[in-house]
């Protein structure tokens, strides 16, 4: 079983353990995890796996964070045809329409979104996402 990158940015801590919970599921479904913040994800890595996870909370007019993670995402648009992958974020106001976004970029990149949609949580994690997360993290330790 290959290890699953787990890429994330976080503002306020949220989406880091958001990321440390998908890892959770990966090592429970008996897999290895490779969490690491966007500022030190390998593209590279991210072109040789056929599923991996990203992880960003909404930011401003609901959109993902501008500095690290939209650069980043605008590198892999072009390389992630054909691969799975987990999206996965938190939000303080709006609708979630940035994961919405974000899951149709996704797709338009000839990628498949997990499960068919990111998962999100209003705040910080709880039990109840805890464990969405970590079903997440299962899917992806299986692919």
């Amino acid at each position: 079983m290959a290890t699953v990158n787990i890429v994330y940015w976080s503002g306020t801590g949220n989406t880091e353990a958001m990321a440390n919970m998908v890892a959770d599921g990966v090592k429970a479904a008996g897999g290895d995890a490779n969490v690491v913040p966007v500022s030190d994800a390998n593209i590279d890595e991210l072109k040789k796996a056929s599923a991996f996870a990203l992880g960003c909370p909404s930011m401003g007019a609901e959109q993902l964070e501008e500095m690290e993670m939209e650069p980043f995402m605008a590198d892999l648009d072009s390389v992630i045809a054909g691969k799975k992958i987990g999206l996965f974020g938190s939000y303080g106001w709006g609708n979630q329409e940035w994961m919405r976004d974000w899951e149709n970029r996704i797709k338009e990149d000839g990628a498949t979104v997990v499960n068919d949609e990111g998962v999100t949580i209003l705040g910080a994690p709880t039990a109840d996402t805890e464990s969405a997360l970590n079903d997440l993290g299962r899917v992806l330790a299986s692919m």
